[in-house]
């Protein structure tokens, strides 16, 4: 079989979600594993055929969140903003839903090709917990599935969504979070001038978001990203990090 073209999905989720079974599961043996390029952090991909696809999986280090707190959080962070995967799948524990939708929230916030896979149905079920994914996907604007990794449940329905997102028949609207006055007033002030800064490439929102949180590894991960693209702009910057803020 001749395979048409490789995707690139990205699986974020937890620690302790079952997000490694679930790549271990779908790419079987057909895996790489070695170190991120200039980090200590594991790094493993591995692929798999679906239809006259190839799917090219990165297991993305188990975080609680994306605020680039850690080498962790940031390596996963950098991987679905600057690398912009075809696909990114969260994992979420069906037995801890609360806990796991913040980094749900957090990634539809950077991006909108995302699906979430409930994982863990099978433990749900036993203690008694009913997950309504119809719900959950008119809440969060992007497909839900409900999945057991470790029994193989759900894979060619999360394959097939995998394919029909990719081949445009699914089409996202992701959750647009709102915060108080306060801070939408900052962001309608800062976002355009983050928007002339880096167009449309990265998520200006979210980057704006993050900058009002004081994330200057952000601004120096995003020049070192133009200057390898050599953008003329991004060279006028200050590039001390207190002179960032001040620019904006």
């Amino acid at each position: 079989m001749t395979l048409d073209k490789t995707y690139r999905i990205a699986l974020a989720g937890n620690p302790n979600t079952g997000k490694s079974t679930l790549f271990n599961a779908l790419t079987g043996l057909k895996q790489h594993t070695g170190n991120w390029a200039g980090k200590t952090v594991g790094m493993a991909q591995g692929r798999v055929n679906y239809k006259k696809s190839d799917y090219l999986l990165i297991d993305l280090p188990g975080t609680y969140s994306l605020y680039s707190k850690s080498t962790d959080e940031e390596v996963a962070r950098n991987y679905i903003v600057f690398e912009k995967p075809h696909v990114s799948l969260v994992i979420l524990d069906a037995t801890s839903l609360e806990r796991n939708l913040n980094l749900a929230l957090q990634v539809i916030e950077m991006t909108s090709n995302v699906i979430v896979c409930v994982n863990l149905i099978d433990e749900a079920k036993k203690r008694g917990i009913e997950i309504d994914e119809q719900r959950l996907m008119r809440e969060l604007g992007v497909p839900v599935l409900k999945i057991s990794a470790r029994n193989r449940t759900g894979f060619t329905a999360l394959l097939d969504t995998i394919d029909r997102m990719i081949s445009g028949e699914i089409s996202t609207s992701p959750l647009a979070l709102k915060y108080n006055n306060e801070i939408e007033d900052k962001i309608k002030l800062l976002e355009p001038n983050v928007k002339k800064l880096v167009g449309d490439r990265f998520p200006t929102r979210w980057i704006t978001l993050r900058l009002l949180d004081g994330d200057t590894s952000l601004l120096d991960e995003i020049q070192k990203r133009m200057q390898e693209e050599e953008e003329p702009q991004w060279k006028s910057v200050v590039k001390t990090k207190g002179s960032h803020l001040e620019h904006f």
